[in-house]
């Protein structure tokens, strides 16, 4: 195991976030009175300069290493969009945003941290758990992003959080078990006040307890599983130079923000580029239950929360295993101070099985190669859920992303008469239907700069003089040449990809190199048409969106999500209908999974995973791991 070293000063315009910087900015801001004693900062990360910029960088340039703030005061609501450069120490932009207009600021810790004071101060709502015989010191309340409803113009402008509550019944107790059902209050951040209380129905809270972590309620560890130790006598495969990832024939830089986590940036394939930058943007959490208390419940975990402040320190022999390489990073808290999260980000090489095998009976051969790929990830834990997010390089140039969800899944009551929107998971213990919507950034750049998407379908061929026996199928290539054309959903049914070409680039058989988008074609949004989630995350109603490159268009839901009533990000950008054939493109891809929670869910969720997969199409022109030798292990063999 090994820790990557912090860079003390930006040699490259895409360099690690480092804890001077953080505090250059933080004395930027108080000396140009923007933060004061009441200013909190919402949001704080490295404002990447443009893609033009990054790729005309040479060594030993100069850099202006420039960071964009979100500056909330909380005594007043004011919200700032402030960037500094924290190399010549100046503010270049201050501007003031109207919440009403542009949405709300992302929430932040210290108002989290103040939700459970003002409840306990409400007279209405401490009553009304007093009806459930509860003491309300004993709730847990859990604050969660509002939302946008018309049906509350008195909400517009104001800065709101919806709480709910969840009894614990003693210090270890993990209060998921017990909601306090039936009942929410609606909390005003700014003015510390508790708006309306609704208290539809007084259901039983559940009393079984849900402590996976209790050896009492788990039982005795079982002791049938053996030690599978995982070694590489000579180090690993890869080098990490700062942040540029070199392993087999890729190499990339690894970036980290606060609200999308891990980033990927130039990865190229024998230095030839593949994707400017990946990230997932922007992640949607909507919930089915449409009953009173609950109909809100609707998460941008990016974009509304900043998920990525909540990043694990890792944990060899826990969350990795093998000949683990980690990564620190720096955030910056509320206050601005930089805040540094140990072994944040994980790499190492893992086995995967067989990449290719044939014996063959007319030349004797018998020849198998190993596959192996490069794993980068994190994981982060926002309230109940836990997610980890990992890319994958493969040795024949496939790219992959895949995230896993686990934790505890969001509960409620579970009624004798049943609950349509809702799984029973333990006695009279509920979970809601749900969906994990992730939007994927990629800024495609295969081969160089212009690029253009085909959607590829496999179609059946009608019987006729071509098909008289009516065996035949047949590839149906359609370009997308527009944005208005290029709002696509996935089709397993016609094993649908979308091949990111470049027109301009051409392999031995005259066609142009690509990389193909596999979807995984799970649901998009499920909410109807009509609802407000419908159009505060139009980014989730289609698996496909693909834009021409513009460097201000980097969050799918728009900049500011957070009570946001809808239409920013893609549906504003694509009415331009922009042409995107042979353009600077960015794809955008929706992937995700559709919860309907088991009793194998509870009281601790085993991963689900979603993903997706870009593979090299025409980008060779044969299989690139013919080189790889024959495995050295064990009884592998070869005759090649």
């Amino acid at each position: 195991m090994s820790t990557a070293p912090l860079a003390a000063t930006a040699a490259h315009p895409l360099d690690m976030v480092t804890e001077e910087e953080i505090l250059t900015v933080k004395e930027v801001l108080t000396g140009a009175g923007l933060l004061t004693g009441s200013v909190r900062m919402a949001f704080c990360a490295l404002e990447e300069p443009e893609k033009a910029v990054v790729l005309a960088h040479t060594p030993g340039a100069p850099v202006d290493r420039r960071f964009r703030t979100l500056l909330l005061d909380l005594a007043t609501g004011g919200s700032r969009d402030v960037i500094v450069s924290a190399t010549r120490s100046a503010v270049d932009r201050d501007t003031e945003l109207d919440p009403a207009v542009t949405g709300q600021l992302p929430i932040t810790d210290t108002e989290f941290d103040l939700v459970e004071e003002v409840l306990l101060s409400s007279e209405e709502w401490c009553s009304a758990l007093k009806r459930r015989d509860l003491d309300p010191g004993s709730v847990r309340t859990v604050p969660l992003s509002a939302g946008a409803y018309d049906d509350y113009p008195a909400e517009a402008g104001r800065r709101i959080v919806r709480a709910l509550g969840f009894q614990q019944q003693h210090d270890r107790d993990h209060p998921w078990a017990h909601p306090v059902d039936g009942l929410v209050a609606f909390v005003d951040l700014t003015r510390r006040e508790v708006l309306r209380v609704v208290d539809h129905r007084n259901h039983p809270v559940p009393a079984e307890p849900g402590n996976f972590d209790d050896p009492g309620q788990t039982g005795p560890y079982r002791t049938t599983l053996r030690p599978i130790e995982i070694t590489q006598p000579e180090g690993p495969g890869f080098t990490l130079e700062g942040n540029e990832l070199r392993w087999e024939n890729w190499s990339l830089r690894i970036g980290f923000n606060e609200r999308e986590g891990l980033t990927l940036h130039q990865i190229a394939f024998d230095e030839r580029p593949v994707v400017y930058r990946a990230s997932v943007a922007e992640m949607v959490v909507p919930y089915a239950d449409p009953s009173p208390v609950r109909f809100w419940q609707n998460y941008f975990d990016c974009g509304e929360y900043m998920f990525a402040r909540y990043t694990n320190s890792l944990e060899l022999g826990c969350d990795c295993l093998g000949e683990i390489t980690y990564a620190d990073v720096v955030i910056a808290d509320d206050f601005g101070e930089p805040s540094v999260i140990r072994n944040a980000i994980c790499l190492h090489e893992e086995d995967y099985g067989v990449l290719w095998k044939h014996s063959d009976m007319f030349a004797g051969s018998d020849e198998t190669r190993r596959q192996r790929r490069m794993v980068i990830s994190f994981f982060t834990t926002i309230g109940n859920y836990d997610y980890g997010f990992y890319w994958y390089l493969y040795l024949d140039g496939t790219l992959q992303c895949e995230t896993k969800a686990t934790g505890v899944v969001f509960t409620s009551a579970y009624p004798e008469e049943g609950h349509r929107f809702a799984s029973e998971i333990a006695p009279g213990l509920g979970a809601p239907y749900h969906q994990h919507l992730f939007s994927a950034r990629l800024d495609m750049m295969v081969d160089g700069p212009r690029n253009a998407v085909d959607e590829v379908d496999a179609v059946r061929v009608p019987v006729g003089p071509d098909n008289p026996y009516g065996n035949a199928f047949a590839e149906q290539r359609t370009r997308l040449t527009r944005e208005s054309l290029a709002q696509r959903s996935a089709d397993g049914s016609r094993a649908r990809t979308w091949h990111i070409v470049n027109p301009e680039r051409t392999n031995r058989f005259g066609r142009p190199t690509g990389y193909a988008l596999h979807p995984e074609g799970g649901p998009t949004l499920l909410a109807d048409d009509s609802s407000v989630i419908r159009g505060r995350a139009a980014f989730a109603t289609r698996h496909l969106w693909v834009t021409p490159y513009h460097p201000d268009e980097r969050y799918p839901a728009g900049d500011f999500v957070n009570q946001h009533p809808g239409g920013a990000g893609l549906p504003a950008w694509t009415a331009a209908d922009r042409a995107v054939d042979g353009e600077d493109i960015v794809v955008w891809h929706t992937f995700g999974l559709t919860h309907f929670p088991r009793p194998e869910d509870w009281p601790v969720m085993p991963v689900d995973y979603a993903g997706f997969t870009l593979k090299p199409v025409g980008f060779f022109d044969r299989n690139p791991t013919l080189d790889v030798p024959p495995g050295t292990g064990g009884h592998c063999h070869g005759k090649g």
